[in-house]
């Protein structure tokens, strides 16, 4: 392992979504700092492919091929690593489903499936790993930039992840006592292989020609934040929302 300090060594980590972009970059990063992680995603050779990556740099995984966007198979899911690591520290609720369409071609199927798994889903992931996190414990959502500033054909993506820090806000307040703490990260454009079909070259230079920071978001970017939230040094930290963005929130370019 190539980093120095293993400051998440003889803890557990659950990650869903993590077969490819943020999930998998943060599986891969948490591993480096000696966690073991929780590799879910829905699709089997990609689960297969981020353990053996992890394992590869000499890390430790635990690979569930599940869907998560149904209550009773995330409880499956987080009882499953909970009891083949002895213990929950943290979860990522990074699973996702997304379709951009202009307003009056939004179809109820795409609604009810992003709902499904990126609303629902997180309220799932968010009370199964309570269930199992002992306290201090550190739950991380996966919202966007979207629910700050939309783009167009957006509607249900930006009402979802607004959706998401607002639940982040809340679950902070029901699990405090319990030493559980609950953020959120909001990534701005990060290309990755599930976002390639929303993106082309004249949107990513707009986006990037308003970013401050003058480039796209990496997903290495995003994992780097979700471990700081994940981690101890951020220990007084719950109920934030934590833009990633290179600071296009703040430019009105």
């Amino acid at each position: 392992m190539s980093e120095p300090h293993r400051t998440f060594a003889g803890k557990s980590v659950l990650i869903t979504g993590a077969g490819n972009g943020i999930g998998k970059a943060t599986a891969l990063h948490l591993a480096r700092l000696g966690a073991l992680v929780g590799v879910n995603d829905l699709r089997e050779n990609f689960v297969a492919e981020t353990v053996a990556a992890i394992e590869a740099e000499g890390g430790r995984a635990v690979g569930i091929t599940q869907d998560v966007a149904q209550r009773d198979l995330m409880r499956e899911v987080v009882a499953r690593f909970a009891g083949e690591a002895g213990r929950l520290d943290g979860m990522v609720n990074n699973a996702a489903w997304v379709r951009y369409q202009p307003l009056a071609e939004i179809a109820p199927e795409t609604v009810e499936r992003m709902l499904n798994i990126g609303f629902k889903g997180i309220i799932w992931g968010m009370q199964a790993a309570a269930e199992h996190m002992a306290g201090p414990g550190s739950i991380v959502n996966i919202a966007s930039a979207a629910g700050f500033r939309s783009t167009p054909g957006s509607v249900v993506y930006s009402g979802i992840k607004a959706g998401v820090m607002g639940m982040t806000r809340a679950a902070a307040v029901d699990l405090g006592a319990r030493k559980i703490r609950v953020n959120a990260i909001a990534p701005s454009a990060t290309p990755t292989e599930g976002t390639m079909r929303n993106r082309n070259a004249e949107r990513d230079a707009k986006r990037i020609a308003q970013t401050p920071l003058a480039r796209l978001g990496e997903v290495d970017d995003m994992a780097r934040a979700i471990t700081f939230l994940l981690s101890d040094e951020s220990q007084y930290i719950t109920g934030q929302v934590l833009p990633v963005d290179g600071g296009i929130g703040t430019s009105f370019l």
